[in-house]
């Protein structure tokens, strides 16, 4: 009797040590290691949450992408990072497909949880992937928007 409980005691030890593992975490990171680089650079210019940008002579319409990248060996901030990089680009080539110049009031989501911030961005991020979904509104802006 005494073996048979130690047993399920190690047994249950060992399930919520590996489940434990398993959790989500969802991670708000900054956003200038993602898009200080290409600043300036790019055909689609980017503004996230109320950041500043010049005036909207054309509204196109919401656009929205998700984005989940296997994890490998690195480590959660490198994923969550290749997850928004290609959510970004998913973005820039809609608008390019559909006539904008620019997506503003980016937001950056996982499950229930968003941010409107203009410096930081949500990641869920878990032992075996990273994922979010991101969302804006494609635009034309005036002289100045790149």
């Amino acid at each position: 009797m005494r073996t048979r409980n130690a047993f399920m005691l190690a047994a249950t030890t060992l399930a919520v040590f590996a489940l434990g593992g398993c959790a989500t975490q969802v991670r708000s990171l900054p956003l200038a290691p993602v898009t200080g680089s290409d600043a300036g650079t790019q055909d689609v210019a980017l503004y996230f949450g109320d950041e500043a940008h010049p005036p909207v002579t054309h509204e196109i319409g919401r656009v929205e992408t998700p984005a989940r990248i296997a994890r490998q060996t690195e480590g959660a901030e490198v994923a969550c990072r290749e997850a928004i990089g290609q959510a970004l680009e998913s973005l820039r080539a809609d608008a390019r497909r559909r006539g904008g110049n620019a997506v503003v009031g980016i937001e950056t989501h996982f499950h229930s949880t968003k941010t409107t911030s203009s410096s930081e961005y949500l990641c869920g991020v878990s032992p075996s992937a990273a994922a979010l979904r991101i969302s804006g509104e494609v635009v034309v802006l005036g002289q100045g928007s790149n």
